[in-house]
This record gives C-alpha cells, structure tokens and sequence, in this order.
C-alpha cells in the first residue's frame, strides 16, 4: 500500500514540476525569487527532452509502482504516458515542445520588462 501510495504522490510532483516548467515564470513576475529556480527547472527540462539524462522522478515512480506490483512508465516516461495521446495528440509532440519553450520564453521576457520598469520607477 505504502509503495503505491508513493507512487502517486510522485506521478503528481511530476505534474507539478511540468506546470512549474511552463508557468513558473509568469509567478516570477509576481515573486522574483521563483525566477532562479525557474531557470533551473527549465533547464533540467530541456535535458529531459533532449533524452540526456533519465528524471529522477521517473525512477522513483517506476520503483513504486514495481514495488506495488503495478506497472510502471511508458519508455518514453511520464509525458508519454500521462500526457501525450491524452492531452495532445501523440503526432503534435515536437509543436507543443515548442509552444512551451515559446511560453517559457515569453515569460521571461515578460519579467525583464517588468523588472526593468520597477527600476526604472524606483529612481
């Protein structure tokens, strides 16, 4: 029970750690601390992507679920079995790649801009 409790507990970490991927930025412009760390989960999910690298998470969840006697992850991970043919059909995969990194990088620029014209309204 405890392995399949665990489970499920890191399939959700997982989706919040991709909402924080997409929208971590746009709290950035609200909380500018969060932009750091935002930078470096972007970064961590440019890795994912590029397939450099397995997630942690991934491992854990697949441990889990093995353990509970459930089955684990697609081979291409969580986006492969959670999201992609779920929420997206599975031929849109490179587009929404990108659609994301366009939202990531909008916000961003989003709070350069707002930062810049706090400066600039300070003095």
């Amino acid at each position: 029970m405890i392995y399949r409790i665990l489970g499920e507990a890191t399939m959700v970490a997982h989706f919040l750690v991709i909402a924080y991927i997409g929208l971590g930025g746009f709290l950035a412009w609200l909380w500018p601390r969060l932009f750091w760390p935002h930078l470096a989960i972007s970064a961590w999910g440019l890795v994912q992507i590029a397939g450099l690298a397995e997630c942690p998470l991934t491992a854990i969840e697949n441990w889990a679920r093995a353990h509970a006697g459930e089955r684990g992850l697609a081979p291409g991970g969580f986006i492969d079995t959670y999201i992609q043919g779920t929420v997206y059909p599975a031929e849109y995969a490179v587009l929404v790649r990108w659609i994301v990194v366009g939202v990531v990088l909008v916000s961003w620029a989003g709070f350069y801009l707002r930062r810049r014209s706090l400066q600039k309204s300070v003095f």
